[in-house]
């Protein structure tokens, strides 16, 4: 189980090596990688902003990480999430879970997303190109993915 809360960017590939080389019985790595997007026409944004309570975030994350371990076989797992501020087209957050099965890699990873997305203690702002800021609304569509886990 690994948490890590950054304002350092990650590197995805050195991630995916780092758990795999570690375990022999994997079947199965899914990562999922959120990149801040840009938008276009009116909704085109210049920046992104994270913000977080240090200790409390960490300990949430690995609260929800460890409720996926318990529902999946996971062999390891993953949540890298950035804070600060960021533009568009640099990582957000990467999630990578691992099992001897495919299925369970895909589910846990759908799981952590949706909490991430919708549930995880960060607050976002967004800059538009013309200097005006906004904090990002929740989305119903997002609340719906996370009902169907039951959280």
């Amino acid at each position: 189980m690994t948490v890590r809360v950054q304002t350092d960017d990650f590197n995805i590939g050195a991630e995916i090596e780092a758990m795999t080389s570690e375990h022999t019985d994997l079947g199965a790595v899914v990562s999922f990688t959120g990149i801040v997007r840009g938008g276009n026409g009116a909704d085109q944004i210049s920046a992104m902003t994270l913000e977080h309570y240090p200790g409390m975030t960490e300990a949430e994350l690995a609260h929800i990480e460890a409720q996926a371990r318990e529902r999946w076989p996971l062999s390891a797992s993953l949540i890298v999430h950035r804070y600060g501020r960021l533009e568009p087209g640099q990582n957000i957050v990467l999630v990578i879970t691992a099992s001897a099965h495919r299925q369970a890699a895909f589910e846990a990873a759908s799981f952590l997303m949706d909490y991430l997305k919708t549930s995880a203690p960060f607050w976002k702002s967004e800059e538009r190109l013309d200097g005006a800021k906004s904090w990002v609304e929740e989305k119903q569509s997002d609340n719906a993915a996370l009902e169907r886990w039951n959280v």
